[in-house]
């Protein structure tokens, strides 16, 4: 037989042209591709029920012999079919037949149902359930050899069409037809099964699988599959990974003059954190290989200090440095500060955002091909347009919110469009561990896990919003001490023009009701220069109160603001969150975070704010964003690129990520032969991830 993954599905009995372009939509083009689309559950349909011992609540297989088919008009039409067994009587009801189907389910024919039991107007009914009729000479009581598979499917892709196709390519299967690509040596050592196993036992696990361990994902079978889809994950990132490093970048000597001028004027010393970070990112500086460094620090540990410094040595080297942020009020933040910073030292800072336009944008791209050696901006500065005359770093903030492919676009952006650009990343958003090994395992990670003295923790309280008027007084008085106070109101339904309504609302309502305060307002739909406007207003502590959306999230720097208010905090992710909390207990003065929620609050969301009243440790916090709300949401989709994992889970199978790294490591010294028909196994969608 040959390879499977070499065999179009249009070879399958019953498959033609409509059907495979239905089955393509889901990814299911080749016969390899039918036995890797794994059943999402299964249902136990070994055993016949009688309808005397049907309890409401389950699924089950029953027999019987219609009694009667009526239409019954009640708020809505449908079709009643009473069966009945040697032990009771049970109602099929249809809202959606035909005549024909009526017609078939005539008095006397014998059917074989599966569905959910419920309570009905008639006793215990089956909404709609799978039927077929029986034979005369087909012997009762002979069902389902295996457990039934449900698929994941799409619109036009029935359950029986999606079962039939995995028989066929189940009987075309063999360990000639599906090479196995894990060197035995390696699947004994992690006492692997063999695959075309794993695999046939997922598609029609027996009547005595465990249905617990399946639905958990801790079956054998799984673990199999699983295992084999994180090493193929790791090897794309090794990929990747060698691939930029093959490439050359400008060695960039350590400077000594520019750095040193800096730290004179910064008025305070680095911490030790920041130090060691910046000593690790000038020796990769000075590599004749691109840096990849992922900078981890939590919200206020300085990471912008190390990035400054990072930054100067490329200068003092004569190169150009490009410092990318995912919003424009952060890029804004970063181009106020290194203006402040570098301005003394005689540097040129650019700025390009997506809204400059005309004469000004032509003079930004004009300094920027000139030569001017810092440039700050949105991910404008990806943009074709844009021409660098020797960029030798680029540092990107907030990384989560770039997708790998931008990064890897920034190649043609280097000296020359030949020497690759050193890349530094930056997160506030603290990544757990098993999301770092996978998602960020093509960089080199250095953490900031040091908070500059003089920082104080913030007092997180959660109280519910019918205790408002008690929220906006305490709000009085902090401001009334010479405080500042942030006013943030979150989401609503994912609508930005909403939310902004809601703020502008929150600003009108708050106004009349603190009227001796200054209030401000701060949304995304302001434009940048009002947004820049305001902003410098509270810092300069003319506005006392400000109400915001989450635009504030990141960047946002202003020591005497030390009361922050969230509303409906349960819509927001925990980092979210943290990250927002950390606007404030940036001076000395005792800090408080108040969570103003609205009742009643799901199990998910009274255990988020619980996490957010007990900890301050963003480490802490990201690990438990990502067991409450999983890997995909907490990157964000348009960084998951390859964690669409069919098998595995990055939380449930962390255990898994070591051994499989590891495996990884072994395949590419000992079997780099193996590696190819992994990622076309596994990755042949998303393919274009591991190449530069």
């Amino acid at each position: 037989m040959s390879d499977l993954a070499q065999v179009a599905v249009t070879t399958l009995k019953g498959v033609g042209p409509a059907l495979a372009e239905k089955l393509a939509r889901v990814g299911l083009e080749t016969l390899q591709d039918v036995l890797f689309h794994l059943p999402l559950r299964y249902q136990d349909r070994t055993r016949v029920t009688p309808i005397g011992a049907l309890r409401p609540g389950g699924d089950a297989v029953v027999e019987g012999v219609v009694s009667g088919a009526d239409i019954v008009l009640g708020r809505r039409r449908s079709l009643l079919v009473r069966l009945q067994d040697a032990t009771g009587t049970l109602s099929l009801r249809f809202f959606h037949f035909s005549q024909a189907q009526k017609d078939a389910l005539k008095r006397g024919t014998s059917l074989r149902c599966y569905g959910e039991v419920r309570p009905g107007a008639t006793g215990l009914e089956i909404y709609h359930p799978e039927y077929r009729a029986l034979g005369a000479d087909e012997p009762s009581g002979q069902v389902e050899q295996n457990l039934t598979p449900i698929y994941p499917s799409t619109e036009g892709l029935t359950q029986q069409r999606l079962r039939a196709l995995s028989e066929q390519a189940l009987r075309a299967l063999d360990g000639r037809s599906l090479p196995d690509w894990l060197p035995a040596e390696l699947a004994r050592r992690h006492r692997l099964a063999p695959l075309a196993d794993a695999i046939r036992y997922l598609h029609r696990p027996p009547p005595d699988a465990d249905l617990e361990e399946l639905a958990e994902g801790r079956h054998w079978a799984q673990h199999r599959l699983a295992f084999e889809e994180l090493l193929t994950h790791q090897l794309s990132l090794q990929r990747l990974r060698e691939s930029v490093r093959a490439q050359q970048a400008p060695p960039l000597a350590k400077a000594t003059r520019l750095p040193a001028q800096f730290l004179k004027g910064l008025g305070f010393a680095p911490t030790g954190a920041q130090q060691r970070v910046a000593a690790e990112i000038a020796w990769d500086l000075q590599q004749p290989a691109p840096m990849l460094r992922l900078v981890q620090g939590d919200v206020g540990a300085g990471k912008t200090v190390v990035a400054a410094l990072a930054a100067l040595q490329a200068i003092e080297a004569g190169y150009q440095v490009a410092l990318m942020a995912p919003t424009e009020i952060l890029a804004e933040q970063h181009f106020l500060n290194f203006g402040k910073w570098l301005a003394p030292l005689g540097i040129e800072v650019a700025w390009l955002a997506g809204k400059l336009k005309g004469k000004a944008r032509a003079g930004a791209l004009e300094r920027i091909a000139a030569g001017a050696p810092m440039v700050v901006g949105t991910h404008a500065l990806f943009q074709d347009e844009v021409r660098f005359r020797n960029l030798a770093l680029a540092i990107i903030d907030e990384q989560h919110r770039f997708g790998v492919q931008q990064r890897l676009a920034l190649r043609q952006k280097g000296v020359d469009g030949r020497l690759c650009p050193h890349q530094l990343i930056m997160t506030a958003t603290p990544i757990p561990r098993t999301l770092a090994m996978s998602a960020y395992a093509d960089l080199d990670t250095s953490i900031l896990d040091e908070l500059p003295p003089g920082r104080t923790p913030v007092t997180t309280l959660v109280i519910a919003d019918s205790r408002r008027p008690e929220v906006i007084e305490r709000v009085r008085a902090a401001c009334a001490e010479g405080r500042q106070a942030y006013w943030v109101c979150t989401l609503i339904e994912e609508s930005e023009e909403l939310t902004c309504q809601a703020a502008q609302s929150t600003f009108e309502e708050l106004s009349l009701a603190l009227g001796e305060l200054r209030v401000g307002l701060i949304h995304g739909r302001m434009k940048p220069a009002e947004k820049a406007a305001v902003m410098e207003q509270f810092k300069a502590a003319e506005l006392q109160l400000l109400v915001a959306t989450t635009v504030i999230e990141v960047g946002v720097d202003v020591p005497n603001a030390s009361l922050m208010i969230i509303e409906n905090p349960e819509r927001l992710g925990l980092s979210q969150l943290h990250q927002l909390r950390g606007r404030v207990g940036r001076g000395s003065a005792v800090s408080h975070c108040v969570l103003l929620y609205h009742a009643p609050l799901s199990w998910m969301g009274r255990e988020r704010l619980a996490i957010m009243r007990e900890t301050g440790d963003g480490f802490v916090i990201a690990e438990k964003d990502l067991e409450l709300r999983g890997p995909g949401e907490m990157l964000g989709t348009r960084q998951t690129g390859l964690l669409q994992f069919k098998v595995a889970d990055l939380m449930r199978d962390a255990d898994l990520l070591p051994a499989a790294r590891e495996a990884a490591q072994q395949l590419l010294e000992r079997w780099p032969q193996h590696v190819s028909p992994l990622l076309e196994r596994w990755l042949r969608h998303g393919q274009q991830y591991g190449q530069v």
